[in-house]
């Protein structure tokens, strides 16, 4: 089918119907290769404005159309209102698809909704409803993130959008170079509007790895053996093994450890041992045993957002309230693994204080024979109580956090 909405339209219906996430979803459809870089970008402009094209269509309709036209109708808004193309083109383009998916039924009521939608005539609630609208974040989220960072910086926060594809190169980048891309502060990491794997990605030429993540390896200090509380995909496992002699990379389940196993053998990372265990539970075989670790827990996700949009689709408070139990608790039964002298590291990809400096402080409140570190990156960040802020709309659209605590006794 060669409608340029057909595409967009099947990745956009396994995850508004089946709950599938975006980046197993694009994974696993074979998107045609000539016009893949104009449907991701479809796809990720939808999700993103996922909350204001729902309050169009509400809007305009006196009740919701089925899910099918309504993921048609987002398409179609988000190229009226957002790419600016013609009327015209997106109306017939959305009224053909529809035909073609066998809703011949229903393509009356899309192209009219279509003729007759007028933005001028959208208009927001007030109040941090009118942000939620707007960003697509839930609520809880919004008044968080105001609490914390006031509301100039909240909404810097939410609008920041990803600044491409992140790849970190093992040799080989001077023939990729000569494509449009941004610099990083660190060594061999490019970011690229797009960028579609090749052979090179196959034969461990490069990686595509989070400049936060990349920013959390290098917090790290090298040292002997380093143990890796929550390791997959594995990403910063591989890095890691070159900074250290050996790594135990430790994962919860077995499908998720073969992610990591792969990950290895792709990049050739000898010096990883994978195991599969829970980090919330005591190894006695692993206490004093390694000169550092890294947690980096399971957490809200929120500083991924511009790169996951559709993970606002699953946020809740009480799922929050849940991850900070199991953070705290990875941290403190992993900090009994680390010899005197060595140092744990903790870190997430959300902005909360109360999953970072706050995790931290009751860790140390707890612990008197582990000290807070003062640590530094040549990625934008904010100082924060024990660690480093990195946030969405001045780190390249990553929100991570990292702090360093080193057993003193």
């Amino acid at each position: 089918m060669t409608n340029p909405f057909y595409d967009p339209y099947r990745v956009l219906f396994e995850i508004y119907s089946k709950g599938a996430r975006l980046k197993i979803a694009l994974a696993d459809i074979d998107l045609e290769p000539l016009t893949r870089a104009r449907s991701v970008k479809i796809v990720y402009g939808v999700l993103e404005n996922d909350a204001y094209l729902s309050y169009c269509i509400k809007n305009f309709t006196q009740k919701s159309p089925k899910l099918a036209v309504r993921i048609l109708l987002k398409i179609a808004l988000y190229e009226l209102i957002f790419l600016k193309k013609p009327r015209y083109m997106v109306t017939d383009t959305a009224v053909d698809l529809c035909k073609r998916l066998g809703k011949t039924g229903v393509s009356g009521f899309l192209n009219a909704f279509l003729r007759a939608f007028d933005e001028e005539k959208i208009v927001l609630p007030s109040g941090i409803e009118g942000l939620a609208v707007k960003y697509g974040y839930p609520l809880f989220a919004i008044e968080k993130l105001i609490r914390q960072y006031g509301i100039e910086r909240a909404e810097k926060i939410m609008a920041a959008k990803s600044s491409g594809v992140s790849v970190r190169f093992e040799r080989g980048e001077a023939g990729y170079l000569t494509r449009p891309h941004l610099d990083t502060p660190f060594e061999k990491l490019y970011i690229f509007p797009n960028f579609v794997r090749d052979e090179g990605f196959f034969a461990g030429d490069y990686t595509f790895q989070s400049v936060g993540s990349v920013a959390i390896c290098d917090a790290i200090e090298p040292c002997g053996h380093l143990f890796d509380a929550c390791a997959a995909p594995g990403g910063k496992s591989v890095l890691l093994s070159k900074k250290c002699r050996r790594v135990t990379a430790q994962e919860l389940y077995p499908h998720r450890a073969k992610l990591i196993e792969s990950y290895k053998s792709r990049m050739n990372a000898q010096n990883i041992d994978v195991l599969v265990a829970d980090s919330t539970k005591f190894q006695a075989e692993f206490e004093n045993a390694f000169d550092g670790a890294l947690c980096d827990v399971p957490c809200s996700g929120f500083g991924t957002v511009a790169e996951n949009p559709d993970l606002l689709f699953h946020k809740t408070e009480s799922s929050l309230n849940e991850l900070k139990k199991t953070q705290r608790a990875i941290l403190n039964n992993v900090s009994r693994y680390v010899k005197a002298g060595g140092a744990v590291t903790y870190s997430t990809c959300t902005y909360f204080e109360e999953e970072n400096d706050g995790a931290v402080e009751e860790f140390l409140k707890t612990h008197e024979n582990f000290k807070a570190e003062e640590i530094s990156s040549p990625l934008a960040h904010e100082k924060t109580a024990f660690g480093l802020q990195f946030l969405p709309d001045t780190a390249f659209g990553a929100g991570y956090f990292v702090a360093r605590m080193r057993r003193v006794k």
